[in-house]
């Protein structure tokens, strides 16, 4: 679940600009059918939380594809000992991450 300023806005970007198939629950309320996940946990000192991260083989070549859409990337590219990663905007305010893993997947299981 992700909590929006503008939920709509954001249920279109993702139906419309980032292409994930969705049902309409009803009443507008669209559920989006997301790629295969992981889900890893970090040692933190502060609150507990949780990140969203989209996967993807090349992370430079899926920024130039959503750059074509429109996304912003609030983020620059940085280079990590398990990826590849940076964040782009969502129209209500928050953003995701993207990255492009140099770990074993999970997903390949």
């Amino acid at each position: 679940m992700l909590f929006s300023r503008d939920p709509e806005a954001d249920r279109t970007f993702f139906a419309d600009v980032l292409g994930q198939p969705n049902v309409d629950a009803g009443g507008g309320w669209l559920i989006f059918k997301l790629p295969p996940a992981e889900v890893a946990m970090h040692p933190s000192e502060g609150p507990a939380g949780h990140e969203l991260f989209f996967m993807c083989d090349d992370v430079e070549a899926t920024m130039q594809e959503l750059r074509a859409r429109g996304v912003e990337f609030t983020e620059d590219l940085t280079e990590e000992r398990w990826g590849r990663l940076t964040r782009f905007r969502l129209p209500g305010g928050g953003d995701i991450g993207l990255y492009e893993p140099r770990h074993p997947r999970a997903t390949d299981l």
